[in-house]
């Protein structure tokens, strides 16, 4: 008989039990078909499938190319291939809106959005990969997200699902045998994702055999036997009795190694525990250990010493070495704990200190060898290797690291935050238990960490004790249970202890700075002011590290606002300058990098100096900041310009204040001034023409207030001391303006213009003659001014002008001509030193030859 009209093989009628029944074809009718196969296809079964399988197998093969990219990290080619998986999906919405989204499509799509927000988390990754592939996953990232909305509810009840499952994990391995069905529909309602099914993924072996299994013919079929006979004898390995067709699911327990911890029979003491502590011990650091799973063990480890009564000794080494796992869990210097991580460390380190304190007879210390330690319950107390001190300052970093690496104006950052009473409890706990057993330099230590979390916080309570205020809110009553007593009592105690017995110039240091910042915040200005003084810091504190320069900045700027709030304007000004001359507060502050050029910072020290970075909420408001510059320099500078309105050589008082007086000026349209830095210049506008209402409404209105002024804890003081400032200075800059205009004023004239008590005109224009600034005299009789006319009229001011600038230029055209004849003559004669030789009667016009150019 010829091939073509052939039925069927011998290795065709083996697979008689398929699900697909193939119906043989009478000789006549098979002809012509046959005549269309080619010699590849000759061996190959015709399968009559339903579009529904024909749909599920095109997704199931997009959805291996994505999953093999995935794991070789190509994301144009994911990009590609879930665009063209979306595109077959929408080919597929009949079956879909019929039979429901498959549940392998569902687990793709969250494994997906995990895998890519995993990946945009791993800035190191990021930065590894090429042009095409950062492109294509920020593509694809905001695809999957804008794609999951419409499978909101699947993909939740999923991750629901597996959440559950894993939550029933065993004590060991169990297995579920489910009983396999024969026919098509049921492979499809299996396939398609029932309620009962577990993942649904192309991925487990099974789904793939029966995908596989409506396409492939006979030598696909014998491989697929092959692998089903590995898994029987990996079933008959665990101790599985299911028969041929069972699907087997198999559950992981998360404490599958405890039942390999010790051997049947092996007696439980401490050397034993100790050897097997060891040898998990041994295995951290190298590549490819999974260190979550030794996290429990130690923990599995913990809990058999803890049954077995083996004694605390042993218990603290396992918590000690359970800490330092979870520290290592995240190699990286710079990635932060996750919250799970992070919650399991709070409480293993509040367990041990639950130890330590109820058990008095542990000693523990890093001085104490391996071969010296007693772990063993005897009469002799317990002597364990460890630093409970570091751990805490270990995890306080962590602590500052999660902050640091969270959104600020989340609801996840207030959540973090919720966490520093308990970091602030524990550091507390500690400082109690090493104030009785601790060195004087590890109570140093735990000293500093306490005052780190107090010095930036304004405390409320004992604000509004000395305002005499009786009824507490909420929040501070949570502040009165966290805090026994005023925060300035704790800080003058721990830091005054600190100033005299720490050794460490670092230590003292911070201390004193954290001691000034905190009696600037709460306007102790003389206090601040004289430590800052008799401590000398600002010598040599370009010495110091980085994040001490950073809190030496945040204890200036804060110094110069309590200058500010206490009407010390010239003070203020003086604090502030550096900061805000720079052009760099933000980042002088810790408070957020200044984008530069790669030359001046490469991506190393990037990284160094984003993990400096002060969390957010410590951070000290810009605005606020650079609003009480500008208003301290329009107070000092507008009176200045007034006085030294013709001076030639007048000099600036603030660069940056002019710089914005100049940017107004450059403005075609003024209209209504809209920023901070706008009213600003539009009072010192006002101020100098003498106006303090304007000026006043400019710098007090509901829009700088909410801004600037209401974020200070004394609002209605702070304004009613600029009032009266913007009073005074306007006074002063009116009498310097137009004090060629009058012959005489009265004192009473201009206590009614500018809305000041006589007195106080009086004392500003006495302090103004007694320094020269005005020249004038006080008639006591009339209450009157009096203007002398000495000073030059605006014509002679500019002749003046003028004349210094012919005898400037004058100068420098015979110094170039004198130059070129190698002869410097002038009207001056400078001797051998450079300096300048007075002739008898008078400057004598001369030179002196062959000096080298570099004089000049």
């Amino acid at each position: 008989m010829s091939r073509f009209f052939a039925t069927g093989s011998d290795s065709e009628s083996e697979e008689s039990s398929s699900a697909d029944e193939i119906t043989p074809k009478a000789p006549g009718t098979t002809f012509k078909q046959s005549l269309l196969l080619s010699d590849d296809e000759e061996d190959t079964k015709r399968v009559v499938r339903s579009a529904k399988d024909k749909r599920f197998e095109e997704l199931t093969n997009f959805i291996k190319t994505i999953r093999n990219a995935m794991k070789i990290r190509d994301m144009s080619k994911c990009l590609e291939e879930f665009e063209q998986l979306c595109r077959a999906f929408l080919k597929s919405k009949n079956i879909v809106d019929k039979e429901g989204v498959p549940q392998f499509y569902i687990r793709l799509l969250a494994d997906l959005e995990d895998y890519l927000n995993q990946l945009w988390e791993d800035k190191e990754g990021k930065k590894k990969m090429n042009k095409n592939n950062a492109k294509a996953l920020s593509t694809l990232r905001q695809k999957i997200r804008k794609y999951n909305r419409d499978f909101e509810t699947e993909i939740a009840a999923y991750k629901e699902v597996s959440l559950q499952t894993n939550c029933k994990c065993e004590s060991q391995f169990s297995f579920q045998q489910d009983e396999s069905t024969s026919s098509d529909e049921d492979d499809d309602d299996e396939d398609w994702g029932g309620d009962t099914e577990e993942s649904g993924s192309e991925s487990s072996d099974d789904e793939e055999g029966k995908s596989k299994s409506l396409a492939t013919g006979g030598r696909q079929n014998q491989h697929q036997e092959g692998r089903e006979e590995e898994e029987a004898e990996e079933r008959a390995r665990w101790g599985s009795a299911g028969g041929s067709n069972a699907n087997v699911v198999l559950v992981f327990s998360v404490h599958q190694e405890k039942p390999k911890m010790f051997a049947k029979g092996t007696e439980i003491n401490v050397p034993v525990v100790v050897k097997k502590l060891n040898e998990i011990l041994q295995a951290r650091g190298k590549k490819g250990t999974d260190r979550a799973a030794q996290i429990e063990l130690l923990h599995a480890l913990a809990v058999i010493a803890a049954e077995n009564n083996l004694g605390q000794g042993i218990l603290v080494k396992i918590k000690f070495n359970i800490i330092a796992s979870l520290y290592d869990y995240n190699p990286n210097l710079a990635a932060f704990m996750k919250a799970d991580m992070w919650k399991k460390c709070l409480d293993c380190i509040d367990e041990l200190l639950d130890i330590l304190f109820e058990h008095n007879d542990i000693f523990i210390g890093e001085n104490i060898a391996e071969d010296s330690e007693n772990l063993i319950i005897s009469d002799q107390p317990f002597r364990v290797r460890g630093c409970v001190l570091t751990l805490v300052e270990r995890m306080d970093e962590e602590f500052t690291k999660i902050m640091q690496n969270t959104d600020p104006h989340s609801q996840e950052y207030v959540d973090n935050l919720k966490d520093e009473g308990r970091v602030c409890g524990i550091i507390d706990r500690l400082l109690s238990y090493l104030e009785n057993k601790g060195s004087t330099e590890e109570i140093c230590r735990v000293y500093l960490r306490r005052i780190m979390h107090t010095y930036y916080k304004f405390d409320y309570k004992a604000h509004r004790r000395s305002l005499g205020l009786q009824g507490e809110t909420k929040s501070e009553q949570d502040q009165e249970e966290s805090e026994g007593e005023d925060s300035a009592i704790i800080m003058d105690r721990l830091c005054k202890f600190i100033y005299a017995k720490d050794r460490t110039d670092r230590i003292r240091t911070c201390a004193i700075l954290c001691h000034i910042y905190h009696h600037a915040l709460h306007s102790r200005w003389y206090q601040a002011r004289d430590l800052m003084l008799m401590s000398h810091l600002q010598d040599n504190i370009q010495h110091a590290d980085p994040p001490v320069q950073i809190l030496y900045n945040r204890t200036m700027v804060q110094l110069g606002i309590c200058a500010f709030r206490q009407g010390m304007i010239k003070d203020a000004h003086n604090a502030l300058l550096d900061i805000q001359s720079s052009g760099r507060a933000k980042e002088l502050l810790g408070q957020g990098l200044l984008m530069r050029n790669m030359q001046e910072r490469n991506a190393e020290q990037e990284k160094i100096e984003k993990r400096r970075q002060v969390p957010f909420h410590m951070h000290i408001n810009l605005e606020l900041l650079e609003c009480v510059y500008l208003v301290s320099a329009m107070l000092l500078e507008i009176p200045y310009m007034a006085a030294h309105e013709f001076d030639a050589r007048r000099r600036m008082i603030s660069k940056q204040f002019h710089h914005q007086l100049r940017v107004g000026e450059r403005q075609p349209l003024l209209g209504p001034p809209e920023s901070m830095r706008e009213h600003v210049v539009a009072a010192s506008k006002a101020m100098k023409m003498g106006d303090w209402r304007t000026c006043h409404s400019f710098i007090i209105n509901e829009k700088m207030n909410s801004k600037v002024w209401d974020l200070f804890p004394e609002t209605q003081r702070v304004r009613e001391m600029l009032v009266r400032k913007i009073q005074e200075e306007s006074l002063r800059t009116y009498l310097f303006t137009y004090s060629s205009v009058y012959d005489s004023i009265s004192m009473e004239t201009l206590s009614e213009m500018f809305e000041l008590e006589i007195p106080t005109v009086h004392s500003i224009i006495s302090k103004m003659i007694i320094n020269e600034e005005l020249m004038a005299s006080l008639d006591q009789p009339t209450q009157t001014v009096v203007m002398h006319r000495t000073e030059p009229t605006s014509l002679q001011n500019m002749a003046l002008q003028l004349a210094e600038k012919l005898g400037s230029l004058v100068e420098n055209n015979e110094r170039i001509f004198d130059l070129k004849q190698g002869v410097y003559g002038g009207y001056f004669n400078r001797d051998q030193k450079g300096g300048y030789q007075q002739k008898q009667g008078g400057y004598q016009r001369g030179g002196y030859r062959n000096q080298n150019q570099s004089n000049y």
